[in-house]
């Protein structure tokens, strides 16, 4: 733990210690200024870039009025109340904190003859527009989402919950990053064992820095390292957020990122989307329907078809035709496995290409792995239908790492199935169905309704119900009101 250092009533002594420690003299965006005021030694320390310079200049305007007998006595008290007239003002006497804070953004103000430092807030960052997040689009609804900075990203979900019972808990993670990281949860309705739960694992975490943001950070407080299945739900949607929150959930707004942490989370979550709540209930079930479809058949589509094409005797007549004509020349596994390579190459090649160049490249794939491919022998034409299938199901998934482990998922499961045939498939199935089983997300089950199966809760997770009949909040997330 880095040991405390108090203000010294000794100006100089202050002033030496912060050049040395924020290296002003070698570091070119960290300023200090040297100031006269009254009569008396001032120094700022400011981070070039995180201040606004009219506030700034605003406080240094009133400051250079000040008299040396307005100053006289508690000069300390008259500046905080009378002389600095801004909103975010405060005191410290640790020059440690003062450096944390400085670097963090705020404005440090040093006075001759008194043994607290003063931080001014009123940084500013350079930020990007709350617009539309790309992966959670919907056709009606709002436009606006989470952004980099964590202010802006409080203030967005203050504005859709004017809830007394908000809680925006304010906590650092990184001995060195100092990340800003904020608890949101509506005290009157979530449990409050889990938000300590929660806090308690945060506040746990030794780590130098999150490089990654809230996705280093998800690594630490969710634990099960090796399984690909996510264990909390990312969302850059204030509305989705919100939404949560009235359920029970805890928020974790980490500053730096767009995406907000919604926990504890179950793999029926992961397959929600905001646009099923913005259409009708009968059009939202449809979607649901539609949805859930197309994410099973992204896991089992391929390693079934594939079974009743090495077995061909487990087709009635009437279904003969969904077998291959043709073999090919490559063995059928080594088709499924190359493809399925190439659409990641695909995927990731298309994340790093200029969207002027994104038209181009799919032409090009769409030629590669589509005609030239089948015509020269090395896949057939089931295998790219059946394929393309699994593909759409993927990306129509809501959540893009439930996605990514479900693609895992089916790439083992075709394996198992090339080596076992039906005991293959029926066994990795079965696994399959055990590690969802037996995960746990902060302690509930990721499985839940399902399994354990409650079936009010179930019905609710199959078909999107009108709002009024779902006016109630999940179980697992409220014990201490089972009515609710």
């Amino acid at each position: 733990m880095e040991k405390v250092k108090k203000v010294s009533k000794h100006f100089q002594e202050n002033i030496d210690y912060l050049n040395d420690i924020l290296a002003v003299d070698e570091s070119f965006d960290v300023i200090q200024l040297d100031l006269l005021y009254a009569e008396r030694k001032m120094a700022m320390y400011l981070v070039d870039g995180f201040v606004k310079d009219d506030i700034l200049h605003y406080i240094m305007k009133l400051l250079a009025d000040l008299t040396p007998d307005q100053l006289e006595e508690e000069p300390l008290e008259k500046l905080l109340k009378t002389y600095i007239p801004y909103v975010e003002v405060e005191s410290v006497d640790d020059l440690t904190k003062v450096v944390d804070g400085v670097l963090a953004g705020p404005t440090a103000l040093l006075v001759e003859g008194v043994d607290k430092a003063i931080l001014i807030d009123a940084r500013t960052y350079p930020v990007r527009g709350p617009q539309e997040p790309d992966i959670e689009r919907v056709v009606r609804g709002s436009r606006d989402g989470y952004v980099e900075t964590i202010v802006f990203n409080t203030a967005l979900t203050r504005r859709r919950i004017r809830d007394r019972s908000l809680r925006m808990e304010y906590m650092q993670v990184g001995r060195r990053s100092k990340t800003d990281i904020v608890v949101c949860y509506l005290a009157e309705i979530a449990d409050a064992e889990f938000v300590k739960r929660v806090k308690d694992s945060i506040s746990q975490i030794d780590t130098d820095g999150l490089p990654m943001g809230e996705k280093t950070l998800e690594e630490y407080i969710s634990g099960r390292h090796w399984n690909p299945y996510p264990m909390v739900r990312y969302t850059e949607r204030p509305d989705t957020a919100a939404a949560h929150l009235y359920e029970g959930h805890v928020c974790i707004i980490v500053d730096g990122t767009p995406s907000v942490l919604i926990t504890p989370t179950t793999f029926w979550h992961h397959l929600q989307h905001a646009e099923e709540y913005r259409n009708k209930p009968v059009v939202g079930a449809y979607l649901r329907f539609v949805r859930f479809v197309a994410v099973w058949a992204s896991v089992f589509l391929l390693p079934l078809w594939y079974l009743l094409a090495i077995q061909p005797t487990l087709l009635p007549d009437w279904a003969k035709f969904v077998g291959p004509n043709e073999l090919g020349e490559v063995p059928l596994l080594l088709q499924f496995i190359i493809i399925e390579i190439g659409i990641d190459i695909l995927r990731m090649a298309a994340i790093h290409t200029p969207s002027a160049l994104a038209t181009a490249l799919g032409l090009v794939a769409a030629l590669m792995i589509g005609q030239v491919a089948v015509e020269v022998g090395l896949f057939i034409n089931e295998v790219i239908l059946y394929l393309a299938i699994a593909a759409i199901g993927t990306f129509s998934t809501p959540s893009y790492e439930l996605s990514l482990a479900n693609r895992i998922v089916r790439l083992l499961l075709l394996v198992l199935t090339g080596i076992f045939a039906l005991p293959g498939f029926v066994i990795g199935v079965t696994l399959w169905i055990i590690l969802l089983a037996s995960m746990k997300s902060f302690g509930v089950p990721y499985l839940w309704p399902f399994i354990p199966f409650n079936y009010r809760a179930m019905r609710d997770v199959l078909v999107r119900s009108p709002l009024p009949l779902k006016n109630r909040r999940p179980r697992f997330l409220n014990p201490r009101d089972p009515d609710r």
